[in-house]
């Protein structure tokens, strides 16, 4: 298995840019729900995007072929990916873009509940499982929490619980990526097997659920550029690229800033009313997911300011 990088000034360059677009879609998407399913949406730009990644590998003579033995990790992978982005067009049309995104960015939790099942190396410490029961606890707040008035309505809970298993499947995404052979391959094969797999099931979906239905308005228009070219092509083609060189665990440490960025989007764009309980229960969420992934700083740090003490 390929060692991964740490951290340096490019990749957190990049993850900031990853952050601010991957903090706009959910709101681009419930910004334009009423002309066109966020679901069908989500299905047309994947289409887009596979369409562009076929044209990338064409101009670079590359071919896009499994060995055997990862197939089935590369169907894993797909069916995860597919099953994330249904599980978030579903949750948009019940809930808000702010809740959205809040919860869909609890992947770092699954995935590091996952790599510390599959893969010795990243075992969780005593930090990482202090911020796995804060998340949890944030999780509980958000959903169960607030007095009578600021109380959440079952369709709102619905869409949380959505966008939550959202979260979880791209969670199991990256658990799946990291501890097969898939983590070697150029990022393009790992896109183009997700990118078809979604553009096909979620396509059929649409249609079983009569959610095609297009208002081609400018907006709409707009919003399926950004989502196929700066979302699912660039942007995702981005994030595996670093996730096959540089360690997981330290990828996570900015992705905190996506949904922060999220719900301050989804207020100003959108309107959008934010429950006090939620704002506590994702401020928790939020820190154990630092916990979680910057376990290695903070011990680093406490160690450096706490006296050597004599045995």
């Amino acid at each position: 298995m390929a060692t991964r990088q740490p951290l340096e000034l490019f990749a957190f360059s990049c993850m900031v840019l990853f952050c601010i677009v991957m903090a706009s879609q959910q709101v681009v998407l419930k910004a334009v729900a009423d002309d066109i399913a966020p679901v069908f949406q989500i299905a047309l730009r994947y289409g887009i995007a596979a369409f562009l990644l076929i044209l990338l590998i064409q101009t670079k003579s590359s071919q896009v072929k499994l060995a055997p033995e990862n197939r089935i990790p590369a169907f894993w992978i797909g069916s995860l990916f597919t099953i994330e982005f249904l599980f978030l067009g579903e949750a948009l049309k019940y809930t808000s873009a702010s809740h959205t995104i809040v919860l869909l960015y609890t992947s770092p939790i699954f995935a590091a509940i996952g790599l510390h099942i599959k893969i010795p190396t990243e075992r969780m410490n005593v930090l990482q499982w202090c911020g796995i029961i804060l998340a949890f606890l944030g999780m509980a707040i958000a959903f169960l929490g607030g007095d009578e008035e600021h109380a959440l309505t079952a369709t709102v809970l619905w869409g949380d619980l959505l966008a939550l298993l959202a979260g979880a499947a791209w969670g199991a995404t990256t658990v799946v990526v990291r501890a097969t052979g898939l983590s070697v391959l150029p990022a393009k094969q790992i896109l183009f097997y997700q990118l078809s797999m979604a553009f096909i099931v979620l396509g059929i979906w649409s249609f079983w659920t009569d959610q095609t239905t297009i208002n081609p308005t400018p907006e709409v228009i707009a919003s399926l550029i950004f989502h196929g070219v700066g979302v699912a092509f660039l942007a995702f083609l981005l994030w595996f690229w670093l996730l096959t060189r540089y360690q997981a665990s330290q990828l996570g440490i900015l992705s905190f800033m996506t949904p922060l960025f999220g719900v301050l989007l989804g207020s100003w764009w959108l309107n959008e009313l934010i429950e006090p309980n939620f704002i506590i229960g994702a401020g928790l969420i939020i820190a154990g997911i630092l916990l979680v992934s910057s376990h290695r700083w903070i011990a680093a740090g406490i160690k450096k300011i706490s006296p050597r003490r004599s045995l």
